[in-house]
């Protein structure tokens, strides 16, 4: 079923070819020493065809130099595995460089992750990189492999028996690299090119991910990370290998694990939500853990839905149990599994037995052979994009040879079954013949259908244009809440109407001209959070009042007042753009108010954001009902909306002055939405916290 991939992959020069295609290699400090890490890596690498050079001055039978190995060998040296310490790695790296290799790999820990001279031999070794071109991998890594070139750069026990596959795994932890890779195994699919980053000082995922979206043996990619250096850098790769092959993405850091992640690859240096959403933005695919990595990959390495933006399921079962647990899961997932249309079960109705449900999920029942019939009227109905099918496994059926009998080349399908474990490993490797993946388990389906979606809306949201909106021309600062908002008003974002005073009388005049009731506030560019000080006062409707919330403010250190017409109920909204260290320019929008930190129900995209996207932060949110006319109340305009988030980006893409900005509360009401409070922060500037 090949044809629903649309992968057209051409070999192109990436920079890594010598890394990972070497015409010969060379081990520095090979050992014959059993267990010690030069003999491991000799052992490791011995099968590979081509010319291998073992360099030890002090090892019999050994090169005395990488120099006089390259002098010896009839191929240039493309690749030295360095099996040295950290203290003489950068010498090392130099003295590679001279003799012509371009790649190295470089095993050993000892550098900036473990402190104290570390952190200056990590400096050389990248002061080495920079001075001489040549590429490296690592350092503390535990290597990589390429099963398909018998290539096994890799100290860990077993990758022998990684079988060349379709996947390429990329992961900032050698260790995570290895799991998944031998669970791709298990599953039966084997590996394109497994690596493992290390502290990724020079090599980084978006390097390997362009390698690995030219390479003709992937078809997918499956991506661990740590912590993202160059976030631009990343987009772009994941944007322009999704073009081509999937890439599923699995991104650590929800909880707070920085101090163990410090002793192991470097800090957690990027916010886990704000990763995230810029990863799916970008294309990827979103997983929770290696396992459901290992079976979206499994599905996406083998079909693709073509760009959609809610693409329907057809899900066939013959047990009726398990199709629920597979329906629920797709549900809890907001996955279509949209009712057939009349035709498709009237042409059921004809091929199943007439207690059997015959909607969307199909019951067939024990399968008969009229079961690829079946399969080929669901994935012709017009609502259908891809078709999962679950069986306990029986010798009535043949659920691959059924697909394949079926004729649905243009329509994607993933197989999922359970019987005895070799009868299941049977089932795989004639799938694998068959072009068509294989999984074990109704949570499995359900997660590669889930896959599969959110492949295809990903590739449908790359397709948008831009929105168009122009930058706030922001002047110079500070701004308090009154500039502000006369800022936001002129760039078309709604205020509600107000007046400035910087004394009692001034404020009891605005007061008068004012529809009523009235919010009055303290104004000051030092203080970003009011209420904490008792800085806002709601409500005001007499003039008795004023005066009592005037002098409130004044014993909170008023100098001047703002006095606005108070906005009718509605949502509370957050909205905002900060820049991110690593991304740039993020907008967020969120449920907001006092309790928005609380609530931390936000969803976020690097701006600038296209058309569309608006959309999709909002079916992020656990609280989306309630911007969609909950219970009758207000229904946002996304157009509005959108047009709010793409002025505050264009605002930080354009000023490089400001760090971020935001409206909290941005209040969704029957008129529409309306700005209630409005803040600017400079670059520099501390953001107190609620």
């Amino acid at each position: 079923m090949t044809s629903s991939l649309d992968i057209s992959p051409t070999q192109s020069v990436t920079g890594l070819e010598a890394l990972f295609a070497p015409r010969a290699v060379a081990v520095v400090g090979a050992s014959s020493t059993p267990g010690k890490l030069g003999a491991v890596m000799a052992q490791a690498v011995a099968s590979y065809d081509a010319p291998i050079a073992l360099v030890n001055p002090r090892g019999e039978d050994m090169h005395p130099s990488i120099g006089a190995a390259a002098d010896a060998l009839d191929s240039p040296i493309d690749l030295a595995i360095l099996c040295v310490p950290a203290s003489v790695t950068a010498e090392t790296l130099r003295a590679a460089a001279a003799a012509g290799v371009q790649a190295a790999l470089v095993c050993a820990g000892g550098f900036a992750e473990a402190g104290g001279p570390g952190v200056q031999y990590q400096q050389d070794v990248i002061d080495a990189v920079r001075e001489t071109g040549i590429r490296v991998l690592g350092p503390n890594t535990s290597g990589f492999f390429a099963p398909h070139r018998g290539l096994r750069a890799s100290f860990v026990p077993g990758v022998s028996a990684i079988s060349p596959g379709p996947v390429g795994v990329i992961s900032s932890s050698g260790g995570v690299n290895h799991a998944v890779s031998f669970r791709l195994q298990q599953a039966g699919v084997g590996v394109s090119l497994g690596v493992g980053l290390g502290a990724g000082i020079d090599v980084t995922a978006p390097d390997v991910i362009d390698h690995l979206a030219a390479d003709p043996h992937t078809t997918a990619i499956a991506l661990h990370i740590e912590t993202v250096t160059d976030g631009p850098r990343m987009m772009d790769a994941i944007r322009r290998a999704t073009r081509v092959k999937p890439v599923v993405a699995l991104v650590i850091g929800q909880n707070d694990v920085a101090e163990f992640a410090q002793s192991h690859t470097g800090a957690l240096a990027t916010s886990w939500r704000t990763s995230r959403s810029v990863l799916r933005q970008s294309g990827a695919v979103l997983v929770n853990d290696e396992t459901e990595l290992v079976d979206a990959v499994t599905a996406l390495a083998r079909t693709r839905i073509h760009a959609h933006p809610a693409p329907g399921i057809g899900l066939i079962t013959g047990q009726a149990g398990p199709g629920l647990i597979i329906a629920d899961q797709l549900a809890g997932a907001a996955v279509a599994v949209p009712r057939l249309s009349e035709a498709t079960t009237a042409t059921l109705s004809t091929l199943l037995p007439p207690l059997t449900f015959q909607g969307n999920p199909v019951d067939t029942g024990r399968p008969g052979p009229e079961f690829p019939d079946v399969v080929r009227a669901v994935a012709e109905d017009p609502a259908i994009q891809a078709v999962g099918l679950y069986g306990i496994l029986e010798p009535v059926v043949d659920l691959p040879a059924a697909v394949t009998a079926a004729g649905i080349e243009n329509t994607p399908a993933l197989i999922a079954v359970d019987g005895p474990a070799p009868e299941v490993a049977s089932v795989v490797a004639d799938g694998a013949q068959r072009d068509l993946p294989v999984v074990t388990g109704p949570t499995a389906l359900a997660r590669g259908l889930t896959a599969l979606v959110r492949d295809a809306q990903a590739q449908h949201g790359l397709g948008h244009p831009l929105v168009a909106a122009p930058a706030i021309e922001t002047g110079d600062g500070p701004w308090d809440e009154a500039e502000a908002k006369d800022l936001f008003e002129a760039a078309g974002i709604p205020v509600p109407t107000r007046a400035r005073a910087t004394t009692h009388e001034a404020a009891r005049t605005a007061f008068a001209d004012l529809n009523k009731p009235v919010a009055v506030k303290l104004v000051d560019a030092a203080v970003l959070h009011k209420t904490e000080i008792g800085g806002v006062h709601l409500g005001i409707a007499t003039e008795s009042q004023l005066d009592e919330a005037l002098a409130a403010l004044d014993r909170a250190g008023a100098k001047e007042y703002l006095l606005e017409e108070m906005a009718s109920s509605g949502i509370d909204l957050v909205v905002g753009a900060r820049r991110d260290p690593v991304f740039g320019p993020v907008v967020l929008l969120g449920l907001g108010g006092t309790a928005a930190e609380a609530l931390a129900d936000v969803a976020l995209r690097a701006a600038p954001m296209t058309e569309g996207a608006t959309e999709s932060m909002i079916e992020e949110l656990a609280g989306k009902a309630l911007l969609r006319g909950w219970r009758g109340g207000p229904a946002v305009d996304t157009g509005q909306l959108a047009r709010i988030l793409a002025t505050l980006g264009a605002t930080l893409t354009a000023d490089t002055g400001i760090s971020e900005i935001e409206i909290n509360p941005l209040r969704l009401t029957g008129s529409g939405l309306i700005a209630l409070d409005a803040v600017i922060v400079a670059n520099g500037t501390s953001v107190e916290e609620d």
